[in-house]
């Protein structure tokens, strides 16, 4: 509750200043300071009016440089920071994340991101998620790859689990999808995947306060491998996804078969379904209203405990906000999100994000979905790299039954 109260004093503060900023006689004492606090307050000398986190070093360390706007860059883009960061899964975290933003061939940026934490609950984690486009945009490779020793609360099956009966799970986890597909009409793609989960040296080490349906009624095993190949859609109107303008789209379906054949440990099947909305709101301003769906059902057969669909399931591990990673799990999940974004300084150094969502578990295979799972928050956003337009994510999120919690990104949320 304390915290609460001293972020809705931030937020109204930072407004205040805000407000009165936009009169620039009451800061011509101090707002051109060399001073990192100043930076939302200042444009560029020259054309270029956006100012991201490099132009304030060079701004504090006395660089003088005549800015012109540059509308599109020619160099890949390279955004790396190395922290000490807090979040709801891992706790306290050395990490270093990256990510390398390509000069468009004809309307598509690539992108690839590059993730490696060590957490102070002994997680390892190290991923990759990448999407490139190639000859002229007529094909597209997706990469997610990612490779982990994870320590894990596990809450159980379904909508009602607690957060004080857990099974505390150790497990490695191998993460290899890759899809390939080509262009059949303007912004649409058809392809083909191939996808691997592969979960070993799994252990189970409670004995009390445990879920009452968990791993041990599914089904509990020390490893699982899943081996399946995709069928996948794609229609993708962004033509930079680390920061979806207004009036773009993406949507994405993908019907996945795992088979005993390829090795896997069971025979299953499931649908994804991942689409996105970025509309002006008002029309006329830079702001927008994001709109986010993402839904993962089981179609037939028992998939292992692990790969169950989950919170947090999409590649960026971004859905349900307010909630741990595999907080709910069951046979389908079903997350729908709203976000809308604005600006605060009008440089672009800072803006900020208000957000809803919510989530519904299926836990059973008749797939009937559960009550409506509510999560909501606010962010603030940093301009990291103004020439691949990288924000810096920090949001702080609330959920049901006292579930809160700290994220962070770089690049958009979705």
């Amino acid at each position: 509750m304390m915290f609460c109260r001293l972020l809705l004093i931030s937020i109204a503060l930072l407004f205040h200043f805000i407000c009165i900023a936009q009169d620039d006689s009451l800061y011509t004492n101090w707002k051109h300071k060399k001073n990192i606090f100043t930076l939302g307050m200042y444009k560029q000398p020259g054309n270029d009016s956006m100012v991201d986190v490099w132009d304030g070093f060079e701004r504090i360390l006395g660089v003088k440089k005549n800015y012109q706007k540059e509308t599109v860059f020619k160099k890949p883009q390279i955004s790396f920071i190395p922290s000490i960061e807090y979040s709801i899964i891992t706790g306290i975290a050395a990490s270093i994340n990256s990510n390398i933003v390509f000069p468009k061939k004809v309307n598509n940026a690539s992108f690839i991101f590059f993730d490696v934490k060590q957490t102070i609950k002994r997680q390892t984690i190290l991923e990759m998620v990448a999407n490139m486009w190639f000859a002229n945009d007529r094909f597209n490779l997706s990469t997610d790859w990612s490779i982990m020793r994870f320590p894990q609360k596990d809450f159980g099956l379904g909508p009602n689990s607690s957060l004080y009966l857990f099974d505390q799970l150790n497990y490695s986890y191998l993460k290899l999808h890759q899809t390939i597909s080509t262009k059949i009409a303007r912004d649409l793609y058809a392809g083909l995947g191939l996808r691997m989960d592969y979960h070993w040296r799994v252990s189970d080490t409670t004995s009390m306060n445990k879920p009452v349906s968990g791993f041990r009624n599914y089904g509990f095993t020390t490893s699982s491998l899943s081996n399946g190949l995709s069928l996948n859609l794609l229609y993708d109107t962004r033509r930079n996804a680390v920061h979806p303008a207004a009036g773009e789209s993406y949507f994405q379906a993908v019907l996945r078969n795992n088979s005993t054949l390829l090795g896997s440990s069971n025979n299953w099947s499931s649908f994804t379904v991942d689409a996105r909305k970025y509309l002006s709101f008002p029309h006329t301003s830079k702001n927008i209203l994001a709109f986010w769906s993402y839904n993962v059902i089981t179609l037939s057969g028992t998939p292992p405990y692990l790969v169950l669909p989950h919170t947090a399931v999409d590649p960026f591990k971004n859905t349900g906000r307010g909630y741990i990673q595999g907080r709910y799990r069951g046979r389908s999940i079903l997350m729908q999100e709203m976000e809308y974004r604005f600006p605060i300084t009008e440089n672009g150094f800072l803006g900020g994000v208000v957000y809803g969502n919510v989530q519904s578990v299926a836990y059973s295979e008749s797939n009937r979905i559960s009550s409506l799972i509510p999560g909501y928050g606010a962010g603030i956003r940093i301009k990291y790299n103004k020439k691949s337009n990288t924000n810096i994510a920090l949001d702080y999120a609330w959920g049901k039954d006292g579930s809160r919690g700290f994220f962070m990104n770089l690049g958009e949320v979705f």
